[in-house]
C-alpha cells in the first residue's frame, strides 16, 4: 500500500503499513542530497556463496542467450554509477511490399493492393463563384475530393457532386504531378462524372465484379479525406450489399461498408482484396432522422451499377442509354385513392403520358397506377426510379397496373432518355456555381447541398 501521512513517496510492503524508521541519504545527479525512493523492507538471507556462484553463472548464461537470440542489447548506466539497465532492440528486417499486378485472382495484402493502385488515385480541387457579397465582389469557394483513373489517356472517374457546378477542376497524381481537367459528361441520378485530363502513359485501375462481393469481404478506400491527407488508406468490411438508401427523394443502391470515410473521400475508389475497384465511395451516413450520430456506415456505388454508363460518357458525353419512361409521376396516397375510388392507396400515380414515349407506345394511360415492376413491388415514385436503374434503353419489362376496371400486366421497351435533358444537365454542370457542393460544416465557406439533412457527401 502507499503510505501516504508523512511521506507520500515511500512505498513498504509491510502488512500494518507503517513506514521505515530510516531512510538512506543518497547524492543526486547534480550534487543534491536528500532521500533515497522507493526504499522498500528487505528481508535479511543467510551467506551461501556456492549458492551465489550458481546464481551469477545462470544469470551469465540467460544473458548471453537473450542478447544472441532476441537482437542487440544496450546498456546504459544510470546516473553514472554501476548500476546497468538492459534494452532489447529487436533485429528484425524492414519489409519488403511487393509490387504486384492486379490479376483478379491472387489475393494481396492491404500494403501490395496500395502499392499497386495508388498511383491511380488522384486528389480533386475544384474552385467556383457563388455570387457576391455585399460590395459586389464574386465570394469565390473551393472544395476537394477524390478520382481514379479509368485510361492511360488520362479519363478519370468520379462523383458528380464533386465537380457540379465547378469552373475549375484540378487533379493532382500521387508523384505530385498537377493537371487541369476538363468535365466530359456525368449522371446525376447515380452520382458519376469523368472528367479528362491530357496525359499519357498514366496507371489505370482495374475494374472488378461488384456483384461478387460478400457481406464479411475485406475493402480497402483510397482518397483524400479533409482534402489535406492525401493518398490515405483506410480499411473496413462489407456490411451490406444492395442497401437501398434514400438522399433527397433520390434513390440510390449501394454497397455498405464500415470503413473509415470522411471529407474528401468522395469519388475514390473501394477496392477488394484482389486489388480491383468494385466501388466508387459516394456518401457516408452521419445522422439518424432523430438526430442520433453514428458511426461507420458508409456507402459505395457499385461498379456493376455503372459501369455501362461510364462507357457511355466517355464515347458520348452524356448516358445515351439510359432508361426513360415517358410519364409524369406522382406517388399515390390514401387521399388520392379515395378521391378517384381506387382499390389501391400505394403506387405511382399517372399524371401525363409523353406522345410517342415508351409509356405511351406501351399503352399506359392517365390515371394508371404501376405497383409492380417485374417482380419489385412499386409503392411510391422512389421506388420506381430505384426499380428503373436496373435497365437500360431497349431493355423489355413487365409492369403491373392498376385501373378501376382492373389490373393489367403491360410489356413494355425502355426508352432512352433525350438527349436534351442530358445536354440540359451537362449545361447546368459547368455553368451553374454552387449547385450541388456544400463543405460538410468546415467553416471556410462552400456549397450547400439539400443531401445534407440526412446524408453528407464529403469533399470540403
Amino acid at each position: 500500500m502507499y503510505n501516504d501521512e508523512h511521506n507520500l513517496y515511500n512505498y513498504t510492503y509491510r502488512k500494518d503499513g507503517s513506514e521505515l524508521s530510516h531512510q538512506r541519504e543518497t547524492v543526486r545527479p547534480g550534487g543534491q542530497s536528500g532521500p533515497q525512493g522507493p526504499v522498500w523492507e528487505a528481508k535479511s538471507v543467510k551467506k551461501n556463496r556456492l549458492g551465489l556462484k550458481i546464481t551469477a553463472l545462470a544469470l551469465s548464461c540467460a544473458l548471453l542467450g537473450g542478447a544472441a537470440g532476441g537482437g542487440a542489447v544496450w546498456a546504459v548506466s544510470r546516473y553514472g554509477g554501476g548500476n546497468e539497465s538492459e534494452i532489447n532492440v529487436s533485429s528484425r528486417p524492414a519489409t519488403q511490399v511487393a509490387l504486384r499486378d492486379v490479376d483478379g485472382k491472387t489475393a494481396m495484402s492491404d500494403a501490395e493492393v496500395y502499392a499497386a493502385n495508388v498511383n491511380s488515385v488522384v486528389s480533386i480541387r475544384t474552385s467556383a463563384t457563388a455570387g457576391y457579397n455585399f460590395y459586389g465582389q464574386p465570394v469565390e469557394t473551393a472544395s476537394a475530393g477524390s478520382g481514379f483513373v479509368l485510361s492511360k489517356d488520362g479519363y478519370i472517374l468520379t462523383n458528380y457532386h464533386v465537380v457540379k457546378g465547378a469552373e475549375t477542376v484540378t487533379v493532382t497524381m500521387y508523384n505530385g504531378d498537377e493537371f487541369s481537367a476538363q468535365y466530359i459528361g456525368g449522371e446525376e441520378d447515380y452520382d458519376i462524372a469523368v472528367i479528362k485530363v491530357e496525359a499519357e502513359d498514366l496507371q489505370p485501375v482495374t475494374l472488378g465484379d461488384s456483384g461478387m462481393l460478400n457481406v464479411g469481404d475485406h475493402v480497402l478506400a483510397i482518397g483524400n479525406p479533409l482534402g489535406e491527407l492525401t493518398f490515405s488508406m483506410s480499411g473496413g468490411m462489407v456490411s451490406c450489399v444492395d442497401r437501398a438508401i434514400n438522399v433527397d427523394g433520390t434513390p440510390f443502391n449501394m454497397i455498405q461498408t464500415d470503413t473509415s470515410i470522411n471529407p474528401g473521400n468522395s469519388g475514390g475508389p473501394l477496392f477488394n482484396q484482389y486489388g480491383e475497384v468494385i466501388g466508387i465511395v459516394s456518401a457516408k451516413y452521419s445522422q439518424s432522422s432523430n438526430g442520433t450520430t453514428v458511426e461507420g456506415l458508409g456507402f459505395a456505388i457499385p461498379m456493376n451499377d455503372v459501369f455501362s454508363m461510364v462507357k457511355d460518357i466517355m464515347a458520348n458525353g452524356y448516358v445515351s442509354n439510359r432508361a426513360y419512361l415517358g410519364i409524369t409521376p406522382q406517388t399515390l396516397t390514401e387521399g388520392t385513392a379515395a378521391q378517384f375510388h381506387y382499390d389501391v392507396t400505394s403506387g405511382v400515380f399517372i399524371n401525363y403520358v409523353e406522345p410517342d414515349s415508351a409509356a405511351d407506345k406501351a399503352g399506359l394511360k392517365m390515371g394508371d397506377v404501376i405497383t409492380k415492376v417485374d417482380d419489385t413491388d412499386i409503392k411510391s415514385v422512389e421506388d420506381l426510379n430505384l426499380a428503373k436503374k436496373k435497365y437500360s434503353a431497349g431493355d423489355t419489362a413487365a409492369l403491373e397496373v392498376y385501373r378501376p376496371d382492373g389490373t393489367v400486366t403491360v410489356e413494355i421497351t425502355w426508352g432512352a432518355a433525350p438527349k436534351e435533358d442530358q445536354a440540359a444537365q451537362q449545361q447546368e454542370t459547368q455553368q451553374y456555381p454552387g449547385g450541388g457542393n456544400n463543405n460538410s460544416g468546415s467553416g471556410n465557406g462552400g456549397y450547400y447541398s439539400p443531401f445534407e439533412d440526412l446524408f453528407r457527401y464529403f469533399y470540403r
